[in-house]
């Protein structure tokens, strides 16, 4: 099954998802501080418009972006060239991405995971990562739990900016665990207004099966934090609703 990439979305993600940058910026920082010090390479899995690429280059990190989305791999250049940061982007598929070295860690966030269209392919996409990484290297990233389905992938939500609107009519399936949004996309055209459609889908995964699935993977350590205390601003994420994981490549 082929995953759709994100046009509009990517156009606009910045804008729309702004309130999210502090408290995964915080998150990141708190769980990668004991080992970011010995991180010399890495790369951001699912890197959307770059943010996070571009974090670790600025701290001298030799730097990968990976992404399915061309729209979301032009934004990422575009930003690392205005900050003359060398960062390497491709275009690749998460489940089948190759890169060039192996790295120390990789980074995938924004629930980027629950993007994946089927169960099965978590594996193939936790395969992928192992092969990724080097030897004791690590794996962080972020899902959204079944709680977080019910609390915010349901109702209608409109955003406005201008130039651009948005209607994003929200679902989930709680029994295939399954959400979707069915975002109606407004975008000024000179004196007219253009309609486009997007649909996003996501899956939601259990605890036990990312922890089955990354241990048959060739990882022996999987430790996890409930993201709440990181989104204090945010009264739509309590407690059960996203979690942040940190996975660890067997070493040899």
């Amino acid at each position: 099954m082929m995953i759709r990439p994100y046009r509009w979305l990517a156009q606009y993600y910045d804008q729309l998802f702004s309130s999210f940058r502090f408290p995964i910026d915080t998150a990141r920082e708190e769980v990668l501080a004991p080992i970011l010090p010995r991180v010399q390479t890495a790369c951001d899995l699912a890197c959307g418009t770059g943010t996070t690429a571009l974090i670790f280059a600025r701290k001298g990190i030799n730097m990968y972006a990976v992404d399915l989305s061309p729209q979301m791999c032009r934004l990422t250049s575009e930003k690392a060239d205005r900050a003359r940061l060398p960062v390497v982007v491709f275009r690749a598929d998460m489940r089948s991405f190759r890169l060039p070295e192996a790295v120390d860690l990789i980074t995938c966030e924004y629930d980027a995971l629950n993007h994946i269209p089927r169960r099965a392919d978590l594996r193939i996409v936790a395969n992928a990562v192992h092969r990724a990484l080097r030897p004791g290297g690590h794996f962080y990233f972020d899902v959204n739990n079944a709680r977080g389905f019910c609390r915010y992938w349901s109702g209608t939500i409109w955003f406005e900016k201008p130039g651009m609107a948005v209607v994003m009519r929200n679902g989930h399936n709680r029994h295939a665990d399954r959400a979707w949004s069915e975002m109606d996309w407004f975008i000024r055209d000179g004196r007219c207004w253009r309609r486009h459609h997007e649909r996003v889908e996501e899956v939601c995964w259990k605890s036990n099966e990312i922890r089955r699935v990354f241990k048959q993977a060739g990882f022996d350590h999987l430790r996890a934090w409930d993201a709440t205390p990181f989104f204090t601003k945010n009264l739509l994420i309590d407690p059960g609703c996203r979690t942040i994981y940190l996975a660890h490549k067997v070493l040899g």
